[in-house]
């Protein structure tokens, strides 16, 4: 464990950070704190602003910890899937961003609304709302669990205070003006993130006793520097499966999720929203490279000190950096990486549910602009309740397996709403409205007996690809409960 004064200085840059933060909150919230700002920034953010702090946003703390554990299990086949992902990225630009624009939407889940009806609406909103409270507290819970372990529990502060001022600080900057903050803030924390994983893989170099070239080459040369797996169909890491699945992972997660559209939306306009969506594409790729490489730098490390590697992979990179095996400074890197990973998805999070809720749940555009504002203001600090009360259970439980599971459910939400969207993008016809929330429970039910009875007789074990089976399955359940719209319709 660190010595005292090593968490003193930890402490110190956690709080030097989040003054930095609340400064630039307080800068964009002279600007105005009125709905329009807190939802979409007022249109104007610059693109490659909101290209810069998508990063950070996608690449939560868990995926900071979690990505070069992967190495142990699957080597570099996650590139696969990071390939896919790039082509998603086409997708949204290309089909979803310009239908955003052209309806001038504040919550994309609105255009549910004119394509399968109200039920499809606030059935879409819903799943959306479920999925991303879930979601987004157990990787802020998971990150904060990790600080409380290896930083927090040596100053016996409890749990529950750690988890509050976490919510309440994300709560403070982003409380005026939402988007408008965010963007600003998601960009620096996307830079603090990528540099000090660059750090972390420099002080892992070093202590290795390696060069540049030296580095490439223990990369390149390892074992785990499989990159394409094409010989097992069964398998979960096989090509076809990963890059499809990345495809579709980036269209729901990305562009049918309110979080990621509601920054893409505050561009001025589709042609900078497009160029921010393909800058951001090309970004990800050699970013979860260099993740993956340093689990490859991490294993060999461990080989060369003779050091066990713990059994979870989630373990790996939290282990060498509280260790002190690779010096002090790595840790104060690791803290301040896993901190800019955590509050940059949390942080748009929290304004994406806020925004959800206010205008798909509560439809609060009808009413007038003050009472408006004082509603949103009132949601927004309800959504951070939620936030703490979740991870609190999270903690009672105190079983990662549950954050586990909890992910596996949130995965098969999505699949609704990307049923929801292929209806209304690529048919004519209208679903009767009084079935759709039937259906899209329907769907991951029936996903759920099939994934049960496939691995029972076969041994399969369905991965990603679960999504694109919901997906088709609310599709074809919207189909058959549909009607043909009318001749002269302009849907």
């Amino acid at each position: 464990m660190p010595q005292v004064s090593g968490i003193m200085v930890i402490l110190f840059v956690i709080v030097a950070y989040f003054a930095v933060l609340l400064l630039v909150a307080w800068i964009t919230g002279r600007k105005g704190s009125h709905n329009d700002a807190f939802f979409l920034g007022s249109r104007r953010s610059p693109w490659y602003i909101v290209a810069i702090g998508m990063i950070g946003s996608s690449l939560s703390g868990v995926t900071f910890v979690s990505v070069p554990g992967w190495v142990r299990q699957t080597d570099m086949t996650y590139m696969q899937m990071v390939t896919g992902f790039f082509f998603g990225y086409v997708l949204i630009a290309e089909i979803l961003l310009p239908l955003y624009y052209r309806l001038k939407l504040t919550s994309i889940y609105t255009y549910l609304r004119s394509r399968t009806g109200r039920s499809g609406y606030k059935t879409g909103a819903s799943f959306f709302l479920l999925s991303k409270m879930t979601g987004a507290a157990a990787r802020l819970y998971l990150v904060v669990l990790i600080l409380q372990t290896y930083v927090l529990d040596r100053w016996h502060i409890p749990f529950g205070a750690t988890a509050t001022v976490s919510v309440l600080l994300v709560w403070l900057y982003t409380f005026r003006s939402g988007v408008r903050t965010i963007i600003w803030t998601d960009m620096l924390q996307a830079v603090c993130l990528v540099g000090m994983m660059m750090m972390i893989i420099w002080q892992v170099k070093d202590r290795l006793g390696l060069d540049m070239g030296g580095m490439v080459q223990t990369i390149t040369e390892s074992a785990h520097f499989r990159l394409f797996e094409f010989a097992d169909w069964g398998s979960s890491q096989h090509f076809a499966k990963q890059f499809l699945s990345g495809i579709f992972i980036t269209v729901v997660m990305t562009g049918l999720d309110q979080d990621m559209m509601q920054k893409n939306l505050s561009c001025r306009n589709l042609r900078e929203a497009k160029r921010n969506m393909y800058t951001y594409g090309f970004a990800f790729t050699p970013i979860n490279f260099m993740f993956l490489s340093l689990g490859i730098l991490l294993i060999s490390a461990a080989s060369q000190m003779h050091i066990a590697l713990p059994a979870s992979s989630d373990d790996i990179l939290p282990m060498f950096c509280a260790s002190g095996l690779l010096g002090n400074a790595t840790l104060l890197f690791f803290s301040v990486g896993i901190i800019a990973a955590a509050f940059s998805s949390a942080d748009s999070a929290l304004t994406a549910l806020t925004t959800s809720f206010c205008i798909d749940i509560l439809e609060i555009e009808k009413d007038e602009a003050a009472k408006a504002r004082r509603t949103r203001m009132k949601v927004h600090v309800l959504m951070s309740v939620v936030f703490v009360l979740i991870m609190l259970v999270f903690r009672a439980v105190n079983n990662r397996s549950v954050i586990d599971a909890i992910y596996r459910v949130a995965s098969y939400t999505y699949g609704p709403l990307l049923g929801l969207f292929a209806f209304g993008l690529f048919t004519r016809r209208t679903p009767a409205d009084r079935f759709v929330p039937f259906i899209c429970i329907a769907a991951p039910a029936a996903c759920l007996i099939t994934e049960y009875i496939v691995s029972s007789v076969s041994g399969y074990r369905f991965g990603y690809e679960i999504l694109m089976l919901n997906g088709a399955l609310t599709f074809a359940g919207l189909r058959i409960c549909s009607a043909k719209p009318p001749v002269n319709s302009n849907i």
